[in-house]
């Protein structure tokens, strides 16, 4: 068998989708590692013989086969030599719509009917071999999150739903759930990525914390839920980061820290997310506070040292307004301004030798300032709380 090169999986379905393409995957069939590394590949692969192009760095992946041997996602032992096929390998992938291939020539080889399912706006698993990596049950959703527009069919949700049952989804490594949803997050359409996953179950086990607020009444909307999703969404309109996305997200949730701390989430994100819940109360009733209160949060929150921080945790309490007015954070940021300018050194060295009183004298500075940038503002009219 003569070597033959396919491009695979995401760059083929976006094509067809006419959509940029970014990131190219290769299958070569009919090739051993040896001749790989003769042609000037680089090997990198662990698992299984992926080789970097020696001119492009793209990836070219051996076709190969796998077999489930554990739990989980890592349970897998693969083979791969130059008689597996194009369609053996592609059989291995999880939806139809990433299971198509183009040669050299730019014939698309379909063998599952991913044109038929991309034409339908839909998600279809290619075998049974789909229920072997709980993995793909989070990037399906993922992928619901990009392609709003498309639905799962109900023989992949009812297979997703059997694996979470099983106890597939407990199998997995909080390092990839976080990736997955991050990258979901990150995304046109987060809700719609929750949506999979409540739909199978998945969403009750990897964050129960958050599926927990589905038939909780919120005091803007009949369910907490609901209101979540709302804010995902406009905070992904908005092309905010993902340390203000998950802020915005987590908002009503009752238990950040231990859904931070189970899926080990980044600090930033875990960071912003706590001092957000945390604050938002006392942020909505800013109007009228004194000096004295707006310089203390601002301490509180570390906002002298971090002020891209504060200003991120007022974008997220912004998106929980879904659009409506929010004066507290031009306000706020103005007041912080005016705190940060007061020249901490010029006041400790009026305190001459006796240093206990800088930290006082520093304050009081800043309390100052802010009275007197309040001074020179009309009043906050204050018509919408997070």
């Amino acid at each position: 068998m003569s070597m033959k090169i396919y491009v695979v999986g995401g760059a083929v379905r976006d094509a067809l989708l006419g959509l940029p393409v970014q990131d190219h995957d290769h299958v070569v069939v009919g090739a051993t590692p040896e001749q790989m590394v003769a042609a000037g590949f680089r090997p990198v692969g662990k698992d299984f013989p992926v080789f970097l192009h020696p001119k492009t760095q793209e990836e070219y992946a051996l076709a190969r086969t796998e077999r489930k041997t554990a739990p989980g996602y890592h349970g897998f032992v693969f083979h791969t030599s130059p008689d597996v096929t194009l369609e053996d390998d592609l059989v291995r992938r999880d939806l139809t719509v990433n299971a198509m291939a183009r040669g050299d020539d730019g014939i698309v080889v379909d063998p599952y009917g991913g044109q038929r399912d991309l034409q339908a706006r839909l998600f279809r698993h290619v075998s049974d071999a789909f229920a072997e990596d709980p993995v793909r049950i989070l990037r399906v959703a993922r992928f619901a999150a990009r392609f709003a527009d498309f639905r799962v069919a109900e023989e992949t949700n009812a297979l997703m739903r059997a694996m979470v049952e099983a106890g597939e989804a407990d199998a997995l490594v909080p390092e990839r759930v976080w990736q997955e949803i991050a990258r979901g997050l990150m995304e046109g359409r987060p809700s719609r990525m929750f949506a999979v996953l409540r739909d199978c179950g998945a969403l009750a086990r990897i964050m129960p914390e958050l599926d927990a607020l589905w038939g909780r009444p919120h005091a803007l909307e009949a369910d907490s839920g609901v209101r979540a999703m709302r804010v995902i969404d406009h905070a992904a309109a908005g092309g905010h980061t993902l340390a203000v996305r998950f802020a915005a997200l987590v908002l009503d949730v009752a238990a950040i820290d231990s859904l931070c701390a189970r899926l080990k989430v980044p600090n930033d994100c875990r960071d912003l997310a706590l001092m957000t819940a945390r604050e938002h109360g006392a942020i909505g009733a800013v109007q009228g506070e004194p000096a004295e209160r707006l310089a203390a949060l601002f301490a509180r929150c570390d906002a002298y040292r971090k002020p891209e921080r504060f200003a991120d945790m007022l974008l997220a309490l912004e998106c929980a307004t879904l659009g409506g007015a929010y004066p507290q954070r031009p306000w706020l940021l103005g007041a912080l301004g005016a705190a940060r300018g007061v020249n901490a050194g010029e006041v400790a060295a009026r305190c001459g030798a006796d240093k206990a009183k800088i930290p006082e004298a520093v304050l009081a500075a800043r309390v100052e300032a802010v009275r007197t940038w309040m001074g020179r503002r009309p009043n906050l009219r204050h018509k919408a709380s997070a």
